[in-house]
């Protein structure tokens, strides 16, 4: 098996690539100097350049999205190394596998006098115990590991062998990188479209370079697409818009861009902006997001962000939440941006939330203290012979309904834990605390 994979990146084969190939793996770059992008990594004097130059890899995790060159660089390093050089896919192979990649790294090395570098794509889909596999051959140095992974590894590569690793994070293409890979496209007649001579108007490459989001591989499959559709050799943007149709979003519900989204909108209705909490509530819809997560994180935000600041708040947030319950999608969404717009544009506090961790934080503290004889319930005699009741004041038998008596244990009297702000309602609440405790002190005198 790892002979055929092998032969993935045998550097005599690519060349010969069929013709009637994908365009996107016809252009696959060959060379560090075919490559575009992530400058970061691989401009003059960057990290990975050198490694590469030098033919001295130590074990790396790529961690970027489709489409931004993982595999690419695999491929490059495949050709550039004098290493031993193995493919290993995580959706194809298992342990099994894995042995047997040992065993030929072995034999290289004792016979070859090579060094292997293995490649595994994908390496999220392992689990812990395939992962586990790994780590004793690469701490004995049988063979280097470049893992690839489109999830954040801290969550989906195993700690130990994340410590023997140096993560490189690729980035996204940019708009202008992907418009230069799709013009080379159209110019080369060895690999791409060149013998057919095609034009492309500049509002047409700009769209489809923007709605490629940052992925070569959607980006060049688009313009595949457009170059059969295109009329008298010419694509123009009406080509471009036909050839991209409706593209699916970036949107992984169970691996990071599900919270890396989440925590966009949420913030944006924390930091009072309409617009911005919109903007990711439509991403979220349009990538097939469960409406009902979004609005039970809605009403959380009513208490947690919000509060009395606009007690109404939490009233819109419950009641978007029933009312999507009766009408569901597509209407439903319409409930979700009145909600959303009013939880944004509302006054903010988190009085109420800082309030409750405080109380919480101070009764593991210092544990069940007793409760003031004079708050207990008192149903039987033995218990108001003991004094359970006895001193207290029945607040609506005093001015203003409040008779200004302590409710916390004893050892905690004086301690205040609720500190409204001086917004929105809450500048009324606060003024309205304020007056009740002179009032009580005042009472106490």
């Amino acid at each position: 098996m790892t002979k055929g994979n092998m032969d993935l990146f045998d550097s005599t084969a690519l060349p010969e690539m069929r013709q009637d190939a994908p365009l996107a793996e016809r252009m696959r770059p060959r060379t560090l100097d075919e490559f575009v992008g992530q400058e970061h990594l691989l401009g003059q004097g960057k990290l990975l350049r050198r490694l590469i130059e030098a033919d001295q890899l130590t074990s790396l995790i790529f961690w970027g999205p489709p489409g931004s060159g993982k595999t690419t660089l695999a491929r490059i390093i495949a050709n550039a190394t004098k290493a031993h050089f193995i493919f290993f896919s995580a959706i194809l192979s298992g342990i099994k596998e894995i042995r047997e990649i040992v065993k030929e790294a072995e034999e290289v090395r004792k016979y070859h006098g090579k060094p292997t570098i293995l490649f595994v794509d994908e390496i999220h889909r392992f689990n812990k115990s395939q992962q586990d596999a790994f780590l004793p051959y690469v701490e004995k140095g049988i063979f280097t590991i470049i893992g690839a992974t489109t999830e954040n590894p801290s969550f989906e590569v195993i700690a130990p062998l994340l410590s023997r690793s140096k993560v490189l994070v690729l980035n996204p293409l940019t708009d202008g990188e992907l418009a230069g890979i799709l013009r080379q496209a159209l110019a080369d007649g060895e690999r791409g479209l060149g013998s057919r001579q095609l034009s492309i108007d500049d509002d047409a490459l700009a769209f489809m370079a923007g709605q490629a989001g940052g992925d070569a591989r959607v980006a060049l499959n688009t313009l595949e697409t457009a170059a059969r559709l295109a009329k008298n050799g010419v694509i123009g943007l009406d080509t471009a818009r036909e050839a991209v149709q409706k593209k699916p979003l970036l949107y992984d519900k169970g691996g990071e861009e599900h919270y890396n989204v989440i925590s966009a909108f949420i913030k944006s209705m924390r930091g009072s902006d309409p617009d911005g909490a919109l903007y990711w509530l439509a991403r979220m819809l349009e990538a097939g997001e469960d409406p009902l997560f979004i609005l039970r994180r809605m009403v959380i935000l009513a208490s947690e962000d919000i509060g009395n600041a606009d007690p109404r708040a939490l009233q819109v947030a419950v009641a978007a939440l029933q009312g999507f319950q009766l009408v569901g999608l597509p209407e439903g969404r319409i409930i979700m941006a009145q909600a959303v717009t009013y939880l944004a544009s509302a006054p903010k506090s988190n009085a109420s939330y800082l309030g409750i961790d405080a109380a919480m934080a101070e009764v593991r503290a210092s544990g069940a203290l007793p409760v003031p004889l004079h708050i207990r319930n008192a149903p039987t005699k033995l218990m108001k012979d003991l004094g359970y009741h006895k001193g207290y004041k029945y607040d609506h038998d005093y001015r203003e309904g409040f008779a200004g008596q302590d409710h916390l244990p004893e050892r905690l009297a004086g301690r205040t834990f609720y500190e409204p702000t001086e917004r929105g309602y809450e500048k009324a609440i606060r003024e309205r605390l304020a007056w009740l405790r002179q009032a009580g002190n005042d009472e106490e005198r």
